[in-house]
């Protein structure tokens, strides 16, 4: 298993187990839209999404344009944990 790879099944690992969802890893696309038509999250689980990313990635999500910018998929997620400081 690829870094790359590694990373977006820890993330939806920390998804699934911090925002209690029914789905498995597999169930996730890396690119299926978090909020909306895609898994279905809210704006409550979105703030719970940034507290589980810093606690287990250290990704500081600091405001709410951003946070639209970096919670929108996994692969998105993923880019940012990558790549601090974009």
């Amino acid at each position: 298993m690829s870094a790359d790879t590694e990373i977006r099944q820890k993330i939806k690992e920390v998804i699934i187990e911090e925002l209690m969802l029914q789905e498995t890893p597999e169930d996730i696309a890396n690119d299926t839209p978090l909020f909306g038509e895609g898994l279905g999250l809210d704006s409550v689980d979105a703030l719970q999404l940034v507290v589980a990313l810093e606690k287990h990635f250290g990704l500081k999500v600091g405001d709410a344009e951003k946070a639209k910018l970096i919670l929108r998929s996994i692969d998105t997620i993923a880019d940012a944990i990558e790549n601090p400081h974009q």
